[in-house]
């Protein structure tokens, strides 16, 4: 974790200079390229992005840090956009992608096993398909509907409450799979596909962290003030 807060003045370049891992979090804010000199808050109010909500995403990822001001200062429907954004980005873009490099690195002397390992990918797929489907069916609508006033019998508790890290340890076990049992001719291909498993380990635990230690807690502190 970095220690660094960036604030609203602070340049777009300067934060992915920092750690050049925000750039796919500023893709899913929807934020164009060609940054010139901008600031933080001047690209995010021209893309129509709050930016206390920005920060406090980017400042949590990049230190593990929750601002405790800023979260009293940002609606948790710009939460829902970022995470609904992300679902898109795993599903459209960063799983299809991860096994496209898997089948590129499969050696063909492993035809036994090659199919196995596709499935076990596509089976994991299918999982974090499912679980983004109760979050975009269930939880989104609901904290958009407490956001514009209207009561729903659902509460976020039973989201906390299943929210497990299956996801997360599935492909924990893709990953040892290929690093303990799988040998190869063309190690350099099957290592790139590692490391996209293991960027899209880490990418999947924040994106858990945030609907954790952000989302869930704007919630609950809704319901506890709707229920006063």
């Amino acid at each position: 974790m970095l220690s660094k807060q960036f604030a609203a003045k602070d340049s777009v370049v300067d934060l992915i200079d920092y750690d050049y891992n925000v750039l796919t979090v500023l893709s899913r804010f929807s934020l164009p390229l060609g940054f010139g000199n901008k600031t933080i808050e001047e690209l995010c109010e021209e893309s129509g992005i709050n930016t206390d909500s920005f920060l406090l995403i980017i400042n949590f990822l990049l230190s593990g840090e929750i601002d405790a001001e800023a979260l009293h200062r940002i609606s948790p429907v710009d939460v829902v956009y970022f995470l609904h954004n992300s679902h898109d980005y795993y599903l459209s873009y960063k799983l299809p992608h991860i096994r496209a490099n898997l089948c590129n690195a499969l050696d063909d002397t492993h035809s036994d096993i090659n199919p196995i390992i596709i499935k076990f990918f596509d089976d994991y797929t299918d999982l974090v398909r499912k679980h983004f489907s109760y979050e975009e069916t269930v939880v989104f609508p609901y904290v958009k509907d407490m956001c514009e006033g209207r009561q729903s019998d659902y509460s976020i508790d039973v989201f906390r409450r299943s929210h497990d890290d299956e996801v997360a340890e599935k492909l924990a076990d893709l990953k040892n799979i290929i690093l303990r049992y799988y040998s190869t001719s063309m190690p350099f291909r099957m290592y790139d596909a590692l490391a996209d498993i293991y960027n899209c380990e880490e990418d999947l635990n924040s994106h858990a962290h945030i609907e954790n230690n952000i989302l869930i807690p704007l919630m609950t502190r809704m319901e506890n003030n709707q229920s006063l």
